[in-house]
This record gives structure tokens, sequence and C-alpha cells, in this order.
């Protein structure tokens, strides 16, 4: 049975902890570059490019930044640094238990997983409704820039971890597996890749999910209020205003 301070909020570094990808011993305290680099490699194949970077962004979460070497699964549980409204799995912080999976809340996002075979565009609509739940039943959300950036990062880690991250598609029974059982999907087959993921494949994936997760069509910027009125945009709301 796993102790609270083993059950990080984000469920990637949950499932290394289960599968022993960081040394058991550690039980998620002091991890230094040395450790989450050598997890991050053996466990998952990761490049020591890419985990320098996800070390120093998890790095802040430790109180004694900027003069901290390590950060502990514990820091990383604390609202709005990790974790954060809106996720997938969990519940929001005001709304109740936000340190668990939530049964009721992943089934909600699940329901957006139409086909065997996930794509960029399913998880980024569950992201999608479960932000606009999130914002309609909880007072005190919480959205920024930032979250944003986890946010992403929590949906691309089953495309990296054991899906096709060139494609942005991942099976959905081990994505499933994966939230619920919060470990990687050992039983259902899943083997660590042969190759190396780089720094670049996830920047690639995280530009597609951004993407995906916009409400906006098209690639033109939002028209600001001097180029509305210059490209004579009908503008009849406003004028029968100003008519009366």
């Amino acid at each position: 049975m796993p102790r609270p301070l083993d059950r990080s909020m984000n469920g990637l570094r949950q499932a290394q902890m289960t599968v022993s990808i960081v040394p058991a011993t550690l039980h998620g305290l002091n991890l230094t570059q040395d450790v989450v680099t050598k997890g991050l490699g053996d466990g998952l194949n990761f490049a020591p490019a890419l985990t320098e970077i996800m070390f120093k962004q998890a790095l802040p979460a430790n109180p004694d930044y900027p003069n901290a070497t390590a950060f502990n699964l514990d820091q990383l549980n604390h609202h709005n640094v990790l974790e954060h409204d809106a996720s997938l799995s969990r519940l929001d912080a005001y709304n109740g238990n936000n340190h668990g999976f939530n049964q009721r809340i992943f089934d909600e996002t699940k329901k957006y997983w139409t086909e065997p075979i996930i794509t960029a565009e399913h998880i980024a609509n569950s992201k999608l409704a479960r932000m606009l739940q999130s914002k309609a039943t909880n007072p005190e959300y919480t959205f920024t820039n930032t979250t944003e950036s986890f946010s992403i990062g929590e949906i691309l880690a089953p495309f990296i971890a054991f899906g096709d991250a060139k494609n942005a598609t991942v099976r959905r029974d081990l994505t499933v597996y994966f939230f619920e059982f919060e470990r990687l999907p050992v039983e259902l087959g899943w083997k660590r890749k042969d190759e190396e993921t780089p720094l670049s494949a996830i920047i690639d994936l995280m530009e597609k999910l951004s993407n995906a997760s916009s409400l906006f069509t098209g690639k033109s910027p939002l028209l600001g209020k001097r180029e509305v009125a210059s490209d004579g945009i009908d503008l009849h709301a406003a004028s029968s205003f100003a008519d009366s």
C-alpha cells in the first residue's frame, strides 16, 4: 500500500514509482538530476536532454529553489504546482479530494475517447470538456498559461510512454489502464521502447496537442478593433444600439 507521499499528482511520475523506475528506497525523496535521468532513461528510454528539461521544470517546486538541487514528490503535490484544476482524473481542490484518482471524473473524460486508437483530437476534446466542467462548478477555478503547459504535459504522457508520438496516436486500452491503475500497462503487454525519445519529439507533440486543444479553426490571428473596422466586418449589432 503506497504511502501518501508516494502518490504524485502527475500520472507519469506515479507510474515511475510503481515500476521502480527510480530507486524504490527513495520513496520519491531527494530526486536529483542524476536519479531522474537514470530513472527516465532506464524505464522509458528518454534522452538525457529531455530529462534535463523535465528536471528543471520540477525543481522550482522545492522551497529552497533557486538553491535547490533536488525535489521530492510531496513538493509536486501542492495545488497549482503540477496538480491543477481541470485534471482528467481528479477532483478540483475546491470540490473535494484532489489527491487521488476519481472514477466519476475519469469516466466523463474517457467518453471522448471514442475509438480503440486515441488521437490528439480525442484527448484534447476530453481536456477541453474537463476545463469547461471545472470552470462551471468551481468558483475558485484557476487555469493560467503555466497551468496549460502542465496540462499539455499531462495529456502527452501516454503518447510518449506507450504510443506513437510522431503521429500522436495511442491505444485506448493502454491509456485507460495507465490512468485507472496509475502505473505503466505492463500487464497489457507494454514494453520499454527500443528507440530513444528525443526532446524534439516532445516539442513536436506539444505543438500538435496545443493546436488540437484550440477551439479556433484556421491559423489567422485574432483581429483587433482597428482591423475589424478596416476589414468592413458587419457591425449591425453595434449600429442598432447607436440608432436607438
